[in-house]
């Protein structure tokens, strides 16, 4: 058996300088590596987001077909009260899965799940 000590999700993106700039500027979300192609995002102590360049990658973006990346937040009403004022579009918060829960899209598409227990 084994352990995993950490987490990230690449996102391979073709609009990759507005990709960057959502979750840097708009999310706010602190920047732990970055090149010319890659950015890599902290969402906790051990997992992270980064975006890349497909231009300069070995894998090719699905257009935010498939891709759900899922965030369980403290204060749901918060979360959808900023990403209101940020003009995101958040859908409504509904129930699902025992858990009250809404969702916003980034520039590539991606669709980005916001989640905290009812």
């Amino acid at each position: 058996m084994f352990e995993i000590k950490a987490a990230n999700i690449i996102l391979y993106c073709k609009k990759w300088q507005s990709a960057v700039a959502f979750y840097k500027e708009t999310l706010k979300l602190q920047v732990t590596f970055l090149n010319d192609w890659f950015v890599e995002f902290k969402l906790t102590d051990t997992a992270r987001l980064s975006v890349a360049n497909e231009i300069k990658a070995s894998i090719k973006s699905s257009g935010g077909r498939g891709v759900t990346i899922s965030w369980n937040v403290d204060d749901i009403y918060a979360a959808h009260s900023l990403m209101t004022e940020q003009g995101l579009n958040p859908s409504a918060i509904k129930n699902l899965w025992q858990s009250e829960v809404f969702y916003i899209n980034d520039p590539e598409g991606n669709r980005i799940e916001f989640w905290a227990k009812g």
